[in-house]
C-alpha cells in the first residue's frame, strides 16, 4: 500500500517518517506541506521509498491508490484538514492532540464515523510492552478494587523547547502541557486501569519565565467511575538539560496504582522499562514481591519495534481486522478531560466529565 505524510517542520514528522520507512507494507510514501523550507530539505528517493513532495493537496487526496495518511500539523489547522483526508477515503492517523478542544475532536470523530473511515491517534505508550502488561495485571484483579493512583510526568523546561513556537500560543494550540504531553499519562490512566475519569478538580499555570500564553504547570486531582481517587502533576520544570530531548535528564516520571490487594508501580526518566508489583493475591503467595526488566526492541520507527506494530495494528483496522489501537474516540475523552481541567481552574470548581 502507500501513504501519505503530513507536514514536514512540525513535531515528529522524521520520526514518522522513518516508521513509514521500515514498515515493508508501505511501499510507497508521498509527502505533503505548506513551507517551502521544509519540503526542500526532503528529496524523492526510491530507497526511502518517497514518491513525491508536493504543497497541492488536493491532488494528493484524489489519489486513489493511497490507503492512509499519517499526520502532524498545527494543531488550529488540523480538524478541518483532517476532515478532508478523511472524506477522501483515506484512514487516518492523527498526531495529538486532534483539535484545540473536545468540540473540534468531535467534529472529527463524527466525521470518520460519518464516512465510514479508521481514525487512530498516536497514543503510543499502550503498546510499551511493559505498559500493555501492567493493564492486563491489572484486568486479571491482581491489585484487588483500586484504590487509588498517582501519576507525575516532568519533563524539560519551556526554553530548551523553542518557546517561540505555535506550540506556546493558546491560538494555535489551544492548550500547554497538558495537550502536548500530560494527554499520554490521562490517555495511558484509562488504558492500564479500564477506568474513566469522572471529574477532575485542577490548578494550571504559567511559570517558566518564557512569553507564552499557555500552561507550563497542572495538577489535576480526579475521581474514576469505580469510585477510585487520583492525581497528575504535569510539568515543563527540569532545569538540566541539554539543548533539546533526549539529552538527559530530560524527563522525570512517576506513576503508581494503588489497589485493595496491591501496589503497581515505575519511574522512569524515559521510556518505562521496569514495573514494580508487590500483591496479596493468593495466586502470587509464593513471591508477593516482584520486579520485572523489559529490553524494548530496537528500530528506527516512531517507538521501535512497538511502535511498527502500533501502526501495523492501525493498518489491520483499515483492511477490516479489529479496531485502533488507539481511536479518535480515546482522543476525544483524553479531550474532554483536558477541558474539564482547564475550566476547573478557571472557576475554581470541580468540573463533571461527559463520559464515552
Amino acid at each position: 500500500m502507500k501513504a501519505v505524510l503530513l507536514s514536514p517542520g512540525n513535531a515528529h514528522f522524521e520520526a514518522h517518517l522513518s516508521t513509514l520507512q521500515e514498515l515493508p507494507e508501505v511501499e510507497g510514501i508521498f509527502i505533503w506541506g505548506e513551507d517551502q523550507a521544509s519540503l526542500a530539505s526532503i528529496q524523492p528517493s526510491e530507497e526511502y521509498k518517497v514518491e513525491s513532495i508536493t504543497t497541492d493537496l488536493d491532488t494528493i487526496l484524489g489519489r486513489d491508490d493511497i490507503f492512509f495518511a499519517i499526520a502532524t500539523l498545527r494543531t488550529d489547522l488540523k480538524p478541518d484538514i483532517f476532515i478532508r483526508i478523511l472524506e477522501s477515503g483515506k484512514h487516518l492517523m492523527a498526531e495529538k492532540p486532534i483539535g484545540r478542544t473536545a468540540l473540534d475532536v468531535q467534529r472529527v470523530v463524527e466525521a470518520a464515523e460519518r464516512v465510514g473511515m479508521q481514525l487512530g491517534v498516536c497514543y503510543q505508550n499502550r503498546y510499551n510492552p511493559m505498559i500493555r502488561e501492567a493493564r492486563e495485571l491489572v484486568g486479571q484483579g491482581l491489585l484487588g478494587p483500586l484504590m487509588s493512583v498517582e501519576m507525575r510526568m516532568l519533563t524539560t523546561q519551556v526554553k530548551y523547547r523553542d518557546p517561540q513556537g505555535w506550540l506556546f500560543r493558546h491560538e494555535y494550540a489551544g492548550s500547554g502541557i497538558l495537550a502536548w504531553l500530560g494527554c499520554h499519562y490521562i490517555d495511558m490512566l484509562r488504558y492500564v486501569t479500564h477506568d474513566e475519569i469522572v471529574s477532575v478538580s485542577a490548578e494550571v499555570a504559567t511559570r517558566s519565565g518564557e512569553d507564552i500564553d499557555v500552561e507550563d504547570i497542572a495538577t489535576l486531582s480526579f475521581r474514576l467511575r469505580s469510585g477510585a481517587i487520583g492525581s497528575l502533576h504535569a510539568g515543563y520544570t527540569l532545569a538540566l538539560s541539554g539543548s533539546k530531548y533526549p539529552n538527559q535528564p530530560s524527563y522525570d516520571t512517576y506513576v503508581g496504582l494503588n489497589g485493595q490487594d496491591g501496589r503497581m508501580h515505575w519511574a522512569s526518566p524515559s521510556v518505562a522499562q521496569h514495573l514494580n508489583i508487590e500483591t496479596a493475591n493468593s495466586s502470587w503467595a509464593g513471591a508477593p514481591q516482584r520486579e520485572f526488566d523489559y529490553t524494548l526492541g530496537e528500530s528506527p520507527a516512531y517507538g521501535g519495534v512497538a511502535g511498527e506494530e502500533f501502526i501495523r495494528d492501525f493498518i489491520r483496522a483499515g483492511q477490516g481486522e479489529g479496531t485502533p489501537p488507539a481511536s479518535g474516540r480515546d482522543a476525544l475523552q483524553v479531550a474532554r478531560i483536558i477541558d474539564a481541567a482547564l475550566e476547573s481552574s478557571q472557576t475554581g470548581r470541580r468540573i463533571e466529565v461527559e463520559l464515552p
